[in-house]
């Protein structure tokens, strides 16, 4: 068997020992297995080690446990004869060796006692089909069947096994090949590639949960376009998220096309991926534009027109976060937030940069006028540098007004300063239209620069509109 060194720091060298002595006390084969051993080759961090002995995986962490002392947490899976121990900031998972076979409608398999040979074979990839010997006898060879350090080198995602039964048997593993390619930036075998085109259909077996978990490790990626052209490349876009994949291609009329609203999307997401490690701005450059072929129309005097796919676009997030099993949150409203507002600045970049529209964007953003601004300089993926460099420089300078003006009006997160409840009192008026029509007269004045966003000055305000409408103060 094939043996290299590992790059393992001092302290998981010890546990590792640890697991090991513990093994050869009660007469197990163990060995690290995975993940782990495919992160130290990579020089990835990875707080998790997956362990696998010849015999009972829980007994072995029950051993593990006690000899790791009261810093330890056991929490034992009888349903699935795993155990996991918590230590340190490390997660240890104890398993017996097993090989599985499925039946053709269920991904659940039919598990068996195995040997470490069988155990290898089960697993998705190549690269994570390596093994690590653990006990005293043979610490830190490395058992790689199946060429996993090979196709590292070769930065390659390869099945152990017919990739046809392998996905086939868990499809949930061409999501798998998908995220780990993202991940990695490694390419997929060709022939794994054309079986994940074969086996689409059947991820629609696998629950949207589990789909969503590998969607979200894509997403928060370096290069999370990566995995979602690979979905649309194998046909698996259409079953996870097919109002992106109604987003592909161009269609032509009278000779002028529409750019490819998909691809502009993944450029979008790629560039604020760079300036952002926040997922939900990402998944709100993803679906920024996803109403866009809802509303696609071709005008004989204007071209191809998408009109308020902004807004339709975000009446669509809640259903689409639904169906993807994401939160149903705040996480949720930040996104359809995002693609509603995604147009404005853009807007004002394009027309000359009025105070009232300023401060009408920080009123409706709040708190998120930065994260938008990122969303929206990340929009503009043109190949005309002079176009690009002119937006980049209206956007410098509506990030300047944006400043100037909440430093001198304070619209973000705007309260008004004379509330609904003393318009009631001041004037004998029960909850009603005219309260709010007040109340809406004194936001838009501030906002329209009419008036200070101060007190005085509103109460004033409030006054004179009132009795514009026939109102008398009643004291």
């Amino acid at each position: 068997m094939p043996s290299a060194p590992l790059n393992i720091s001092n302290d998981t060298t010890e546990i590792l020992r640890m697991v090991g002595t513990v093994a050869d006390n009660i007469g197990r084969p163990c060995y690290a297995v995975g993940g782990f051993v495919r992160d130290r080759f990579l020089g990835r961090h990875n707080k998790d080690i997956d362990f696998v002995t010849v015999g009972s995986g829980i007994e072995t962490a029950r051993h593990v446990a006690s000899a790791l002392g009261r810093k330890a947490n056991l929490s034992i899976f009888r349903n699935f004869g795993t155990a996991q121990v918590k230590y340190h900031g490390l997660e240890l998972e104890f398993v017996g060796a097993r090989r599985e076979s499925y039946q053709r409608d269920s991904r659940k398999p039919i598990v068996e006692d195995g040997t470490l040979d069988d155990d290898l074979a089960r697993r998705d990839f190549t690269v994570n089909a390596l093994a690590m010997v653990v006990n005293a006898d043979g610490f830190g060879t490395i058992i790689d069947k199946y060429d996993g350090l090979g196709d590292m080198k070769r930065r390659i995602l390869r099945t152990p096994l017919d990739p046809d039964v392998t996905f086939s048997d868990d499809p949930l593993r061409m999501m798998r090949a998908v995220r780990f390619a993202t991940q990695l930036e490694f390419d997929i075998y060709p022939e794994t590639l054309a079986s994940i085109a074969r086996n689409a259909s059947r991820l629609e077996i696998i629950s949207r949960e589990r789909i969503a978990d590998e969607l979200m490790k894509i997403m928060a990626s370096k290069h999370p376009s990566i995995g979602w052209e690979l979905m649309a490349g194998t046909g698996l876009l259409k079953y996870v998220l097919p109002e992106l994949e109604a987003m592909r291609g161009v269609e032509v009329v009278r000779g002028r096309g529409h750019k490819d609203n998909f691809y502009h999307t993944l450029a979008v997401l790629d560039n604020v991926a760079e300036k952002s490690d926040d997922v939900w701005l990402r998944w709100s450059a993803l679906l920024h534009d996803i109403a866009k072929p809802a509303t696609k129309r071709w005008d004989e005097k204007t071209g191809w027109t998408f009109h308020n796919h902004n807004f339709i676009g975000a009446k669509m997030i809640p259903r689409i976060f639904r169906d993807l099993r994401l939160p149903m949150n705040e996480k949720m409203k930040f996104v359809r937030k995002m693609v509603e507002l995604h147009m404005r600045p853009i807007v004002l970049a394009e027309e000359i940069v009025t105070d009232s529209a300023v401060r009408r964007l920080l009123f409706d953003a709040g708190d998120d006028i930065d994260l938008l601004m990122t969303l929206c300089e990340a929009d503009i993926t043109s190949k005309n540098r002079e176009k690009v460099q002119r937006f980049l420089e209206n956007f410098t300078l509506v990030r300047r007004k944006l400043v100037e003006l909440e430093e001198k009006d304070r619209i973000r997160n705007f309260q008004p300063p004379v509330s609904g409840e003393e318009i009631m009192e001041l004037f004998a008026l029960p909850p009603s239209r005219p309260v709010g029509d007040i109340k809406e007269k004194i936001k838009n004045a501030i906002l329209d620069g009419i008036i200070p966003n101060e007190r005085e000055a509103a109460y004033a305000y409030m006054l004179k509109t009132a009795d514009a409408m026939g109102f008398k103060p009643v004291k």
